[in-house]
């Protein structure tokens, strides 16, 4: 009856820690347990006295606050000051430069699934979708790729004239200064469509709209700057840049050795104060073309013209182009895309202080400002561009793996190219999830710090991912360049994505785990504030409150993470869906067992975590697929449960559930501290390894959606360039397709005639012509057929070029024998 006794205390220990009930609710339970027990005569007096003496030396210091303060509290304190790492002004300026959303609810380990079903799925205004159909649709019809990207290395002027009449330099810029004031949602729509059709002109429009003069004006700029500037750029009078990035200061942007000396000199024919600038920067898109040039400089007053502070820190400013000693207009060659990117350097640069975006007042608040900036952008135009491009690609590879024969079958057919197919829909559908939900995040009034991080490694390392397996599949027709390839350009630009807007190293190694642990953790934050309190005690006496509090969360989370993994997530709370009960369970168990696999790491390492990247980055992985689950699990309900999209989201959500096994266990076996590696196993996976990747039949299944036209292979790429008219190659492709599908049986007949001898021929029109000759096939049938195999026989040609025509970048002539390629 004593062990009896003893395990009705663990059990009762372990309910109240899953569900999270307060110190004195625990003790009352185990004190009415025992009572129980020795009232009832199941076990001994002594027996009862003792166990009711070591509940009360337990649990009696742990309830009277100052007993535990100074027993507990204060000496861990000195212990945690110790441990505290060095936090550096850059970073404290990025912890506390956004908003923590859905991810919190994932790092606490008890994510609220009615608040995530309860966030608006956001839609555009009719004004917006009017922009879409209209000035879009028509600049996707006049871009020509191939023009853009080999013959004139730029947009023309004809189009660079219709972005700016038509505001597309403005979407961010409120009406009142002359811009569309569109939301987040719309600059993404906007974006992906184009980026579907064009990269270059994709990120031509991006840049102005992105991290740059204008986000920067709306919110940090003077009344007079905004006044002046921003209906100029609206009206694309002017074209901006942003200048931060130099050959020694590349993602550590906050190293920049480029430098203004706070002095007076003259403008205009005047003597007035400003800043002298040096700076040299690189990689700056749009730079060739800028009119407005925004430049980052740490900002200097030797001579104390400004105040007692002789170093002020990172600094904007705002430079015309036609500035004395600025050196704007060459260009770089960024992996054969001819997007506007260049140097610009300044030598001896004066501004006055009005140059300063803010004015003077905003002195040495540059890296905030940028800081505070950048997580708008960055949820946005990576994410929006990575999805547009991953639709095109999932349109294009599903048609040509249809249209496209070898052995006599559709090489869609093959299990080999099933298996990228069905990779391609899946991040696709994930990608353009994730994009959609950080985008909300915007509009919903969030800074998604954490979650732009996560937006704009996963969606770029997807695209990466789809855009490989969809040159794999298309061979040959993939790598010859020319009017008729839609992939190469994709192909040759995706390290830029990779690179931009934080290296996808540093993006996955530092960021997202890094703030993510600190920014998002319901306690770790507060802790460090509270230790850096100067009052003694109220520094002990919030610390405690904080210290239980976490280490009452941390003993919930270890026991969800156990219990849930021995019950495969039976005991979660979760939506009551058939289809998806069994998702948000799993997540419910990985979230749990996240927060508790980060509160060991951050106990056990301290600081020394920092270094820890290799950690950091799987803990950031877990993270980071935990919530693409959830966009994708969003989505899915906002759109309906369609049953056809059924079998995308379980391709992808087992996928990214393996990969979150995978990345635990890489943890476990990693842990710097062996007996705590063994205990974090044992915890995390009481079962072993049970998450297997998709199979073959459901890979199958996935791969068959892209093949054929459906509804749920056009809500897959909804939002991208569809014009038949514009003879884009993807949309021919796309008219073919149900032809194609239709001519399928004839051309079985056909080829069955052959094989039995009933027909004869070297050529497809000998055949033909002796298969109507015969009545094996009727006239109609044999038009429908001509008309496929010339189809098929454009669809599957690639250029030619004359040496002449390909070293004067002119457009290649029409290949000769196209028709015999079938």
């Amino acid at each position: 009856m004593i062990w009896l006794l003893i395990l009705s205390l663990v059990v009762i220990s372990m309910a109240c820690a899953f569900y999270g009930t307060t110190l004195l609710i625990w003790t009352a339970a185990m004190a009415a347990t025992i009572v129980v027990f020795g009232a009832t005569g199941a076990v001994s007096t002594v027996s009862w006295i003792v166990m009711g003496l070591v509940l009360a030396v337990i649990a009696v210091p742990l309830n009277v606050k100052e007993w535990r303060r100074q027993l507990i509290s204060a000496p861990f304190l000195k212990q945690f000051r110790r441990m505290l790492p060095e936090i550096s002004e850059t970073e404290q300026v990025a912890l506390d430069a956004g908003t923590v959303g859905w991810e919190g609810e994932l790092f606490a380990g008890k994510p609220n699934w009615s608040k995530l079903k309860k966030q608006p799925y956001l839609e555009l205004t009719l004004e917006e979708q009017q922009f879409l159909d209209g000035p879009v649709e028509e600049l996707c019809k006049m871009t020509d790729s191939w023009e853009i990207t080999h013959v004139d290395t730029d947009l023309n002027p004809k189009t660079w004239e219709f972005l700016k009449e038509n505001r597309f330099f403005g979407m961010i810029i409120p009406k009142e200064y002359g811009g569309l004031g569109f939301s987040a949602m719309a600059h993404r729509a906007v974006l992906e469509k184009i980026s579907s059709v064009c990269a270059v002109t994709s990120s031509t429009v991006a840049v102005p709209n992105s991290l740059g003069p204008a986000e920067l004006l709306l919110h940090y700029g003077t009344e007079e700057q905004k006044n002046h500037f921003l209906p100029r750029l609206a009206r694309g009078e002017e074209i901006p840049c942003f200048a931060l990035t130099g050959p020694t200061a590349g993602s550590d942007a906050t190293s920049i050795p480029d430098y203004g000396i706070v002095c007076k000199g003259e403008y205009k024919g005047k003597q007035v104060l400003g800043v002298r600038l040096n700076f040299d920067k690189r990689y700056i898109t749009l730079a060739p073309v800028a009119s407005i040039i925004g430049v980052a400089f740490q900002m200097y007053d030797p001579d104390g013209l400004l105040g007692d502070n002789k170093e002020l820190g990172i600094s904007l400013a705002l430079v015309p182009r036609d500035t004395e000693g600025l050196d704007a207009g060459k260009r770089h060659f960024p992996v054969n895309l001819p997007f506007q990117n260049g140097p610009v350097r300044g030598k001896d640069v004066f501004v006055p202080l009005e140059a300063l975006i803010g004015g003077v007042e905003m002195a040495g608040q540059g890296w905030r400002m940028l800081i505070e900036c950048l997580s708008v952008g960055r949820a946005i135009t990576l994410p929006a561009t990575s999805t547009g491009g991953s639709k095109m690609v999932a349109r294009a590879t599903g048609a040509y793996a249809r249209i496209r024969k070898q052995f006599n079958l559709p090489i869609g057919r093959f299990e080999g190219v099933e298996a990228g197919l069905a990779r391609i829909a899946a991040y696709t559908y994930a990608t353009s999830a994730l994009s959609r939900m950080t985008t909300s995040a915007v509009d919903l009034g969030e800074k998604p710090a954490v979650p732009s991080a996560i937006a704009k490694y996963h969606t770029t390392e997807m695209a990466r991912t789809v855009i490989k397996d969809a040159m794999d599949i298309h061979g040959g027709k993939g790598v010859i360049l020319g009017p008729r390839n839609y992939l190469g350009r994709a192909w040759e630009g995706i390290p830029v994505s990779i690179t931009v807007e934080g290296a996808n190293i540093l993006t996955r190694n530092l960021m997202i785990f890094g703030q993510g642990a600190i920014r998002c953790h319901p306690f770790v934050l507060k802790e460090m504030e509270a230790a850096r309190l100067p009052d003694e005690r109220e520094r002990v006496a919030k610390f405690d409150d904080l210290l239980f509090a976490h280490v009452g969360y941390s003993i919930r989370n270890a026991v969800r993470s156990f219990v849930l993994g021995l019950s495969f997530g039976k005991f979660a709370k979760v939506p009551h869906d058939r289809k998806t009960a069994k998702y948000y369970k799993k997540l419910s168990r990985y979230s749990a067992t996240l927060a508790f696999v980060s509160d060991v790491s951050m106990l056990v390492l301290g600081g020394k975590l920092k270094q820890k990247e290799h950690l950091s980055a799987r803990m950031g992985d877990v993270l980071s697929l935990l919530y693409i689950c959830s966009a994708m699990l969003k989505r899915y309900e906002a759109e309906g449960r369609p049953a056809a999209d059924q079998a995308i989201l379980a391709w992808a959500f087992h996928d990214a559930i393996h990969r979150i096994q995978i990345a635990l266990q890489q943890v476990v076996d990693n842990f710097p501290n062996r007996p705590m590696g063994a205990l974090l196993r044992f915890v995390v996976f009481p079962f072993g390894l049970r998450e297997r990747a998709p199979g073959d039949r459901l890979t199958h299944r996935v791969a068959q959606i892209l093949l054929s036209p459906s509804d749920a292979r056009d809500r897959l790429s909804r939002g991208v360039f569809t014009s038949a008219e514009s003879g884009h190659p993807v949309n021919t492709m796309e008219e073919a397709l149900p032809l194609v599908i239709r001519a399928e049986p004839l051309d079985r007949k056909l080829s069955k005639a052959l094989r039995l001898g009933e027909i004869s021929g070297i050529t497809w029109e000998e055949r033909l012509r002796d298969a109507l000759a015969k009545s094996v096939i009727t006239k109609e049938e044999s038009e429908i057929i001509k008309d496929v195999y010339v189809r098929v026989s454009e669809i599957i040609a690639v250029d030619e070029f004359d040496t002449e025509d390909m070293r004067a970048g002119r457009r290649p002539q029409p290949p000769l024998g196209t028709k015999h390629a079938a």
